[in-house]
């Protein structure tokens, strides 16, 4: 298992396990799956409703608290200050833990529904995602300051919304969550944040299996004599990023986690880095989405 360190020394174990799943149907039995594969970094969210799945297998899995990496995120409706403390403390009581590893915002700019949405904040149509963003950082600089949380960071940030939040923090972000595969890699977002220390992580690193018949990569699996899905996997580790693949699948949990027996050259890095732009999934935090594809 290879690692990745924060600026304040904190490591990260890589691959890290996602748990995000567009049904939101994740369950305990798979989450214990994980555990026995060998994985110790769990991504999650408020979003993906499953922290107390991961929660309760940990607690019966026996393993040491200290032995794991626990990821969580403040979703849109929960940005601001009062709310990201509360939005802490639930999914700490989920998790069944005392602390976070990470803490991040999930994304930049929040989006609500109609005004009769109930999960739409009061102060929604009246505060500018710059104030959301500070609010919400602000409280978790206390949450780090107070030890509560080990690392603090972002996801989905671009470098404009990281300069603007960059500008009233006392602790810069120490991690970017982003969407990273070949054929959308967001080489500026990933520069910027190499050269400013901030780990980049990613979320969707096999493109959902969008890539699975894309010519270049079944070469480079034949060649390599492993799949698609490890190759991008690995492509993502030789690109200085932290996958984190996700599957419900035990077998292909074992086969994403299985990426250090093998190296990819500077040669089908450079073919892998220079595709043309594909799998994208749609999101982009400034943007309504886009259809996926």
């Amino acid at each position: 298992m290879k690692t990745f360190t924060l600026r304040n020394g904190v490591s990260i174990p890589a691959p890290g396990f996602g748990t995000y799943s567009r049904n939101y149907d994740f369950t305990e039995e798979a989450i214990a799956n994980a555990l026995k594969t060998g994985y110790r970094h769990f991504d999650t969210a408020t979003l993906y409703r499953d922290e107390d799945l991961i929660g309760s297998a940990i607690q019966r899995s026996g393993i040491p608290r200290s032995e794991l990496f626990l990821t969580t995120k403040v979703w849109k409706t929960d940005m601001g200050y009062d709310r990201t403390l509360r939005s802490f403390e639930a999914s700490c009581k989920k998790l069944q833990t005392d602390y976070l590893d990470l803490l991040l915002i999930h994304w930049p700019v929040p989006e609500y529904g109609p005004v009769n949405d109930p999960c739409r904040p009061e102060d929604a149509q009246d505060t500018p995602w710059e104030v959301l963003c500070r609010d919400t950082w602000r409280a978790m600089e206390k949450l780090y300051e107070e030890g509560a949380v080990r690392a603090i960071g972002v996801s989905n940030f671009l470098p404009h919304h990281l300069m603007r939040l960059s500008a009233d923090a006392g602790v810069l972000p120490m991690v970017d969550q982003i969407e990273f595969h070949p054929g959308y890699t967001q080489q500026y977002t990933v520069d910027y944040c190499r050269a400013r220390g901030i780990v980049v992580e990613a979320w969707r690193p096999m493109a959902k299996q969008f890539l699975a018949n894309e010519p270049l990569l079944l070469e480079l699996a034949a060649q390599y004599e492993r799949s698609a899905a490890q190759i991008c996997i690995r492509f993502a580790l030789q690109s200085g990023v932290l996958p984190l693949p996700s599957s419900k699948n035990p077998a292909r949990m074992a086969e994403n986690f299985n990426i250090f027996d093998f190296e990819l050259s500077e040669y089908d890095m450079s073919r892998l880095s220079t595709l043309p732009q594909m799998a994208w999934s749609g999101q982009h935090p400034d943007r309504k989405r886009a259809p996926e594809g």
